[in-house]
């Protein structure tokens, strides 16, 4: 139903349900970056197309609130620069729905204690820490949260299962923004045959296993092992350095080295590299060893399905990769 409101009217609208982000028309603006053989900074009049997006991160923030807040908003930003061959994050939104409060000394007459699933914590704890570690994240990183919500609901209802108690006690956290995008890098470029697969980013870490897993589950049915591994940590020094290489990427123009990219996210780079070859309508040869890592003793599987934040891979033509290792070296970057 969603979808049918683009298919019947598309106007304005440059993509939609297919990338990381959707984009819709701009206007043409001055946009203030350096000239890549020079370095002196200049206006460039052009079409500034706006991208937007919004996800949630709910499980990760009802177990820790401030990483699991932190890292949605990192995630959605991610998502931002990963938007064609490469966009530029501009602004964040970051928003709450929780059940009630129970704030003590100022409880509420329609606020009782359901009592809540043993390893989540409250929506109080939620409200103290989360909106902290989103807001943390984007200032961090150096993009504003302009905008945001919140949100309380708990109470039974009858239903036709009977008396049902409807509330927020795995939250919804959401992390969202818009940013501009390049006319000539809002579709994904080709693949070539012999481009290079790179892991642009942080280390892999034993962290984060089988995060995607645990969202998917219903509150409290869960293994606490998984819960609690189940919550990445947030770098946002380091998700900067890495949108500082994408900015110099699309500044170049039609000599962008980026063909594709995607960020990391669910399941990591079991989830990323074939998700980055198959949208490229191609096939590839992933070396697991020569993935940087913090923890050497990891097995193929945690190197594979970690979810390690702040990483993307891209997809770069062969003769083009001196030219993108250049581009890393300005901001003390690792590449794999």
């Amino acid at each position: 139903m969603i979808k049918n409101t683009f298919e019947t009217t598309p106007d304005h609208v440059l993509s939609a349900y297919k990338d990381n982000a959707a984009v819709m028309e701009g206007s043409e603006v001055g946009r203030y970056f350096a000239d890549h053989e020079t370095g002196r900074y200049d206006f460039h009049q052009e079409p500034a197309h706006i991208l937007m997006k919004v996800e949630t991160h709910n499980h990760p923030t009802a177990i820790s609130p401030w990483p699991g807040a932190a890292t949605g908003s990192g995630g959605e930003i991610r998502d931002e620069g990963a938007t064609g061959r490469g966009a530029k994050p501009k602004a964040g939104l970051v928003g709450f729905s929780v059940s009630n409060l129970r704030i003590p000394g100022f409880e509420q007459p329609w606020e009782e204690d359901f009592g809540k699933p043993e390893r989540i914590v409250t929506a109080l704890d939620i409200m103290t820490e989360g909106p902290l570690g989103g807001a943390a994240f984007n200032n961090e990183f150096g993009r504003p949260a302009l905008n945001g919500y919140f949100r309380t609901y708990e109470e039974k209802v009858n239903s036709h299962n009977g008396e049902e108690l409807r509330g927020y006690h795995k939250p919804i956290m959401l992390a969202g923004g818009i940013g501009n995008i390049r006319a000539d890098h809002v579709q994904k470029g080709e693949i070539n045959v012999g481009a290079k697969l790179v892991v642009l980013g942080g280390p892999a870490m034993n962290i984060g296993l089988g995060g995607g897993a645990a969202s998917s589950m219903a509150s409290g049915q869960s293994d606490a092992d998984l819960d609690f591994a189940s919550v990445q940590r947030d770098n946002p020094e380091m998700e900067r350095r890495c949108q500082e290489v994408i900015d110099r990427c699309w500044q170049l123009g039609d000599a962008n080295p980026i063909l594709f990219i995607h960020d990391v996210g669910a399941g990591g780079l079991s989830n990323a590299m074939p998700e980055l070859v198959s949208d490229g309508g191609r096939g590839g040869k992933f070396e697991l060893r020569d993935i940087l890592s913090d923890e050497p003793g990891m097995s193929p599987l945690e190197i594979w399905c970690n979810e390690s934040q702040e990483r993307y891979v891209l997809a770069v033509a062969a003769d083009q990769l001196p030219l993108f290792d250049e581009l890393c070296s300005v901001s003390a970057h690792p590449t794999l």
